[in-house]
């Protein structure tokens, strides 16, 4: 079992900046895709961005050039620096892991096997 726990959510307005953290409850990053997932009400949950166990990352292109996902192996931790936030990047943010073993479909959401609880973000224009 893996827990996760997401933290660093806000309100911000558009343009500005936040980073989300995810602390696993033990060492994982070596063996497990770990990934940044969102929601907004009304819609389904999408990808954001992806860092496999080999170390490549994977972005959405709604944010690319402006999310930057990372981890410290050493602090168990996931990171999802964001930046130039707009509006439509609001929504309920989730750090998600899974088994490296699996290939492919790194933003498909039932791919994961863990989850935590959550992070809110909110942009204002």
């Amino acid at each position: 079992q893996v827990q996760l726990v997401e933290s660093g959510g806000g309100s911000v307005q558009s343009g500005g900046s936040l980073r989300l953290s995810c602390v696993a409850s033990r060492s994982i990053f070596n063996n497990y895709d770990t990934a940044w997932f969102r929601q907004a009400p009304a819609k389904e949950r999408e990808g954001v961005a992806v860092i496999e166990g080999g170390g490549r990352t994977l972005y959405a292109d709604s944010v690319k050039g402006r999310f930057t996902i990372s981890q410290d192996n050493a602090k168990n931790t996931l990171y999802l620096q964001m930046n130039n936030l707009t509006p439509e990047d609001t929504g309920m943010y989730y750090c998600a892991a899974a088994p490296a073993y699996l290939s492919g479909g790194y933003f498909w959401a039932p791919r994961y096997n863990f989850w935590g609880q959550g992070t809110q973000v909110t942009v204002s224009s």
